[in-house]
């Protein structure tokens, strides 16, 4: 078999069969085929596409290039959760509690962020004494004890991903969606979960800002996730505006400690309620996704999700005095809020630029090398749809640095406000084939 063969076959749209598929992935991961050839292939898919059948064969092999965990020994049906990207996405943060608390088990591997804000690690790490690095044994014990863990991925989990997007990343072949629906769905299965939810994003802050491509890009990683053996289901969300209030680590974790308590933003709840309820039926302890967000209302109006995240935070090493303090996440040395110039409604709030906003605060990485600053970011007064007045605070930055001007020019910039209300969409839809 020759690579070159197999470039000429993709690139004149033929198919490629699981032993052609799997001889590159092997080939490319062992340094035997060289990123010039990989690259002449990845074009040929940008350009001709590839069934749901090739697609996954792809996951499948990359999923196997490294790593594959095994959660065996974990009690019940384990389910993941997913993300496209956003800004200010802090569902991971309330959902592994809120579905662990009515006996889900999560048992999440999350990355650090590279760009807008931090990751949901970088998030949990702003926790004092938060432990994201366990042993494999300690992460199933914990898990078995009290249902929830979340972790840093292992060092060589679906390196075939790795090495591909690297390159995808310098061959203009990243807005693709066989390549980015196997690059997700290889690491998911790698990560040795029974089942997965999914949640597509779309709009300004996401990284499928078309509906129709983030519609298809949902459909696909179901249909890899349940040829794969995994039950999968995905909802698509807006990313227009940012989710919830707070863009920032520290005060993502205040948001989540507050939505835990019943006090949440109305979209970052309502986003919980959809995946988790989703979640809860896949792991069999909900018959339909109307009862499951039931059986998650009660939960967190008990206090029991609360008391879950407790739990977690001190089983990872966490000071969970936050919880009843959470005022001690808030240290950044200055406080400005952003006065509005005009009278009127929020008509838009552009996500990817607060998240650029912030990360120029040093919520964000610019590179992998950069420190997180874990006290700084912005928290919304004003969500699109709302009434201002003029001189009254859009929003609050949250800054280590006294001088905030490039900032709030960025910021003022895109935030819209005109005449008319308008009512955002959060749903787009919920894919289960």
């Amino acid at each position: 078999m020759r690579m070159v063969d197999l470039i000429e076959k993709k690139r004149d749209g033929k198919i490629l069969t699981k032993e052609e598929i799997d001889f590159i992935i092997a080939g490319y991961t062992n340094e035997e085929i060289p990123d010039y050839q990989m690259s002449a292939l990845l074009m040929a898919i940008f350009y001709q596409d590839m069934t749901d059948e090739e697609i996954t064969n792809l996951t499948l092999a990359m999923a196997h290039s490294g790593d594959i965990i095994d959660l065996s020994s974990i009690e019940g049906i384990k389910v993941d959760k997913h993300s496209t990207g956003g800004v200010g996405d802090t569902t991971t943060l309330v959902l592994a509690p809120l579905v662990a608390s009515v006996g889900v088990p999560v048992a999440k591997m999350s990355g650090r962020g590279l760009g807008f804000t931090g990751g949901t690690l970088d998030k949990f790490e702003s926790i004092p004494g938060f432990r994201i690095e366990l042993s494999d044994q300690e992460f199933i014990d914990i898990v078995n004890k009290s249902q929830v863990a979340v972790i840093g991925q292992s060092g060589n989990l679906a390196p075939a991903d790795k090495k591909l997007y690297a390159l995808r990343d310098v061959t203009g072949t990243v807005d693709s969606i066989p390549l980015i629906a196997s690059s997700i769905m290889s690491k998911k299965i790698a990560a040795g979960a029974d089942a997965i939810v999914l949640d597509v994003t779309t709009g300004e802050g996401a990284f499928m800002k078309n509906l129709d491509d983030a519609k298809r890009l949902a459909h696909t990683m179901v249909r890899i996730g349940k040829l794969a053996g995994r039950q999968t289901m995905a909802v698509i969300s807006d990313m227009s505006e940012p989710l919830g209030e707070a863009v920032g680590n520290g005060l993502e974790i205040v948001e989540a400690i507050e939505a835990l308590q019943g006090k949440g933003p109305e979209d970052l709840m309502e986003m919980c309620y959809v995946l988790g309820s989703q979640m809860v039926v896949l792991a069999g302890k909900a018959e339909s996704l109307d009862d499951a967000r039931v059986m998650l209302k009660e939960a967190l109006e008990s206090g029991k999700a609360l008391e879950k995240f407790r739990e977690m935070v001190q089983d990872q090493g966490g000071d969970a005095s936050v919880i009843d303090q959470p005022e001690k996440l808030i240290t950044a040395t200055y406080q400005f809020d952003l006065p509005a110039k005009e009278s009127g409604y929020v008509t838009e709030i552009v996500a990817n630029e607060i998240g650029i906003a912030a990360m120029l605060l040093g919520a964000g990485r610019r590179t992998k090398e950069d420190d997180i600053d874990h006290a700084v970011g912005i928290k919304l007064k004003k969500k699109v749809g709302d009434a201002v007045k003029e001189g009254e605070a859009l929003l609050t930055i949250y800054s280590n640095t006294e001088d905030t001007s490039a900032v709030e020019q960025l910021l003022y910039e895109n935030i819209s406000i005109g005449d008319n209300s308008l009512e955002p969409t959060l749903i787009h839809g919920i894919i289960t084939e």
